[in-house]
């Protein structure tokens, strides 16, 4: 069965605006099965009363395939009394190897799943794939309380190329949204010297300019008709992770840069559609204690927000951290 999708690679006019959220993170602490650091999860979604919380699934380390589910009446709970025991269920998600063998076959190399949609029992998973791959993927299949079962079809996510015709270094389609049928997903790395475009699958091959955007967009949430949240994230890597770093004649610059030298840096961003184009603002900054995690999943709650690491804290040992951002009055 074919399905629709969109990929959207984030326009945006790099603006620095006063941020109009606050937020107050409260660390929800999970069984030891979930905290486990080598999930590394990387996705969030609510949906049938449940926050599903994704493994990137990384078969090549032999990891074991899975989502787990935790309702939301479970999490309240945990949200009044931080000494409830959160309950859970394990899915197993069927089908991937297969589907990765079939990626191998066309010369992509799978790295790990990196967004998740869920829509009635419809499921959309993204397959980040190794830089030299041409292609990421999306996956879809169904959903029901005991496990996922993928179908068999490969929809192949083209990676956008720098001006040299170079895959960015660790870079793939990090976030996906849902919307009228249509599955958009979202480049993590839209700072390109030169504009790029956006090709639009359905309903026809349509290219749209794209604008630079700081850092990496690493999970996306919706949160009216033409309103998202994005976490933008920058780690501080030297080596091929210097790809991340904007020129210092961007006012970001200051947010990743002082007298020590680079730092990571985290913060949530509002992105709008106006149009035929979309732009963004900052939100809501981390923490100085919090800038260092990798924060890979986010999904709105209640005016808040869910948020997961994949597994990469300031100090280890490495652990999953699930944090719900409370909103401030």
């Amino acid at each position: 069965m074919k399905f629709t999708f969109i990929i959207f690679l984030i326009f945006l006019q790099q603006n620095i605006h006063a941020q109009k959220h606050n937020f107050e993170p409260v660390n929800l602490s999970l069984p030891s099965e979930i905290s486990y650091y080598d999930n590394q999860f990387s996705g969030l979604y609510i949906q049938h009363n449940n926050l599903y919380v994704m493994s990137e699934s990384r078969l090549q380390d032999s990891a074991e395939a899975k989502i787990y589910s935790i309702t939301l009446a479970d999490l309240d709970k945990k949200l009044i009394d931080s000494s409830y025991k959160l309950p859970f269920k394990k899915l197993p998600i069927y089908n991937l190897q297969n589907l990765r063998q079939q990626m191998q076959l066309k010369g992509d190399e799978y790295e790990g799943l990196e967004a998740i949609i869920v829509q009635n029992n419809k499921i959309y998973l993204s397959v980040e794939t190794s830089t030299p791959s041409n292609n990421c993927y999306l996956l879809n299949g169904i959903i029901n309380d005991t496990a996922v079962i993928l179908n068999n079809e490969l929809l192949a996510l083209p990676k956008p190329v720098t001006s040299n015709g170079e895959h960015v270094y660790n870079a793939g389609f990090e976030a996906i949204a849902y919307f009228n049928g249509h599955v958009f997903s979202f480049f993590e790395y839209n700072y390109f010297s030169k504009n790029n475009a956006a090709k639009m699958a359905y309903p026809g091959e349509i290219d749209l300019p794209i604008k630079k955007i700081p850092f990496r967009i690493t999970d996306i949430t919706q949160i009216t008709k033409k309103t998202y949240t994005a976490i933008n994230y920058f780690y501080k890597g030297e080596g091929k992770d210097e790809v991340y770093r904007v020129d210092n004649s961007d006012a970001n610059f200051k947010l990743i840069y002082d007298s020590t030298g680079y730092h990571s840096y985290c913060r949530l961003i509002e992105i709008k559609e106006r149009g035929n184009s979309f732009t963004f603002k900052p939100l809501w900054e981390f923490p100085k204690s919090l800038m260092a995690y990798n924060w890979e999943g986010l999904t709105a709650y209640k005016n808040g927000y869910f948020i997961i690491n994949d597994k990469y804290t300031p100090t280890r040992p490495y652990s999953t951290v699930l944090l719900y951002l409370k909103p401030i009055k």
